[in-house]
């Protein structure tokens, strides 16, 4: 599981819907009390931050229209408690672009 905190611009097609994919999926997780990777700790850095992932989400979504992909699966904002920033971080700004660069894929990183 992965939401990565790097410009969705600059990441390429396989990590940005991935994202997008595993961002849902915490989305589900925290607020609907699912229990599978609920201790993964990515979903962890989540808890209390939803409007945070809701803002993710609308940046992720933003970068898919731009490059032309349909999105029709809205997350109901009424759930977008907490704060609206994140601040807590499984791998460092700096370690996530690492983490890309030896990926060898088309993120521009």
């Amino acid at each position: 599981m992965r939401v990565w905190d790097i410009q969705p611009k600059k990441l390429c097609r396989e990590h940005l819907l991935g994202e997008h994919r595993e961002l849902h999926a915490i989305w589900t997780i925290l607020t609907q009390g699912k229990t599978g990777y609920s201790h993964h700790p990515e979903t962890l850095r989540w808890r209390g931050k939803l409007h945070a992932l809701y803002h993710r989400h609308d940046l992720l979504v933003s970068e898919m229209i731009r490059r032309g992909y349909n999105h029709n699966s809205n997350l109901d904002k009424r759930l977008a408690s907490g704060t609206r920033t994140q601040n807590d971080f499984v791998d460092s700004y700096q370690d996530q672009i690492k983490i890309l660069r030896q990926k060898n894929c088309a993120c521009e990183v």
